[in-house]
């Protein structure tokens, strides 16, 4: 097992659930998050922002990279209240 995958099993909100919001007033169209995560973000038509709100945990470091590149910093990542205890929110890079 590398050192990373034992640094991710021992974070608890990697268990949890995750929730995606974008706030779609913010969102410009920039595309960034399409690019770090395709499977979850992507464009319809030339400026209108589609994405998955509830990702499989296969795309959890896809989504982090992709919130924390987005420009305008449209996207929140939310773990549900009762999945992680406390229901906070993942602080923006």
């Amino acid at each position: 097992m590398s050192q990373r995958d034992k640094s991710e099993a021992a974070r608890p909100a990697a268990a949890s659930p995750l929730h995606v919001v974008v706030d779609l007033n913010r969102c410009q169209g920039y595309a960034q998050c399409c690019f770090f995560a395709p499977r979850v973000f992507w464009l319809h038509g030339e400026e209108a922002l589609w994405y998955d709100p509830a990702p499989d945990e296969a795309q959890r470091e896809q989504v982090l990279r992709a919130a924390a590149a987005c420009p305008v910093q449209a996207i929140h990542l939310e773990w549900p209240e009762e999945a992680s205890g406390n229901g906070a929110e993942e602080p923006h890079a």
